[in-house]
């Protein structure tokens, strides 16, 4: 058996029927990612629109699925009803990213006059748009069912020809303005890096999107010169579609998404930061933390760093403020800069408090200890215990019996 290697064009035709499910399943998955953080925080009406956006686009890729569009126009009784439905999901997509990039822009709590009218206008205009196109299609007459070619098949049918065309227009219009908004942010000094980001991603889509704008309005128009160029509206533009819709997901999501793991890696640093003082309060205390099922990262950096700060409490009677100082001074002539200097004085003298406690050799000192840095510094502190040679170094410095085998920083 002999095997054809295929087009492109030729690729996309042989799985047309099952091509538009991949964006589908992939902005499904999005939502389902995205869904928790909807539900949790409902009342952030920014995620509600993002995720009613991305049902919008999976809703546009479900109905446009040649499997779907014959099961509508069956189940209705209408032939080709589903190119008006599809044409208003589509159009309504365009608006709804209109919309929230206006809001996201501005901000919700900007209320101006000029943002507000902005808004009505394409409220307005879109729903205006998605009017026409039921009314246009009411007086249309497309008897023969088409389930992947009706913009072109069409092309010159009256009132058929200018819902087409009118559904094509405001999907330009709607991209070109969104581009250049977003394009415009893209260069606003001051973004947070995973804003940056989203926004390019979504400036990458809206192009893709003009792209396939571009190939439906160049097959429509060659139509109507007699010319055939069918394949640019069958064949080039669905793979632009679909890179869009994947892409203006990303880009919305990203931020989000983006600043959440973000945090969390920021908090499973925290605590990797803190082990080596929670090890050594944990030694001083003969307890740790109690363990919690199904705690959260968060809940336990906060019951890291209560426990670490009230076993540092408990340890104030033993604080020599002189071995501190010492230490501080025998740090910085080791070639330390003053912040770690001061953290590995810190460090020294819990160490040193440590020991005291374990033999029961309270301080000699007139004034309370000031544990306020200590409390404070403790991620500082913990990151000096983790580098042993340079607070043993600076022990033997105060020590007088300057450590051979110990680094001294340069």
């Amino acid at each position: 058996m002999t095997s054809v290697a295929l087009s492109p064009a030729g690729f996309v035709n042989e799985f047309y029927p099952s091509f538009w499910w991949i964006p589908a399943g992939i902005l499904a998955a999005a939502l389902a990612i995205k869904l928790p953080s909807i539900i949790r925080l409902w009342k952030d009406p920014m995620l509600r629109a993002v995720g009613g956006l991305l049902l919008l686009a999976l809703a546009v890729f479900v109905f446009v699925a040649p499997s779907t569009i014959a099961r509508v126009n069956r189940l209705t009784g209408v032939v080709n009803i589903s190119a008006p439905w599809v044409y208003s999901l589509l159009t309504a997509f365009g608006g709804a990213c209109l919309l929230l990039i206006i809001t996201w822009r501005n901000g919700l709590s900007d209320r101006s006059a000029r943002t507000r009218r902005a808004m009505r206008w394409v409220v307005i205009g879109y729903s205006g748009v998605i009017a026409a196109l039921w009314v246009l299609f009411a007086l249309a007459d497309v008897p023969v069912e088409r389930l992947r070619d009706i913009d072109t098949y069409y092309a010159n049918t009256p009132y058929m020809r200018e819902l087409i065309l009118l559904y094509l227009l405001a999907h330009t219009n709607s991209s070109l303005i969104t581009n250049y908004l977003i394009w415009n942010w893209i260069r606003t000094d001051g973004l947070d890096a995973w804003l940056r980001w989203g926004l390019k991603f979504l400036g990458v889509g809206y192009a893709l999107q003009l792209a396939f704008d571009a190939a439906k309005l160049t097959a429509l128009v060659a139509r109507w010169g007699d010319r055939d160029l069918d394949w640019l509206s069958t064949a080039v533009a669905p793979p632009l579609a679909c890179l869009a819709a994947i892409l203006v997901a990303v880009g919305f999501i990203l931020p989000h998404a983006g600043q959440y793991l973000h945090d969390r890696c920021r908090v499973r640093l925290a605590l990797h930061e803190l082990r080596p003082l929670y090890v050594l309060m944990r030694s001083v205390s003969g307890r740790g933390v109690p363990f919690v099922l199904r705690a959260g990262a968060e809940l336990r950096l906060i019951r890291r760093e209560t426990f670490i700060r009230d076993t540092l409490l408990s340890l104030a009677r033993f604080i020599d403020e002189d071995l501190r100082r010492r230490s501080y001074e025998a740090a910085v002539e080791l070639g330390f800069p003053a912040q770690r200097a001061k953290a590995l004085a810190a460090a020294v003298t819990i160490l040193a408090a440590a020991d005291a406690r374990g033999q029961a050799q309270e301080s000699e000192r007139g004034t309370d200890p000031d544990t306020t840095d200590l409390l404070r510094e403790i991620g500082a502190v913990s990151r000096e215990l983790r580098r042993g040679e340079d607070v043993r170094a600076v022990r033997a410095r105060v020590a007088g019996a300057p450590d051979d085998g110990a680094r001294v920083a340069g």
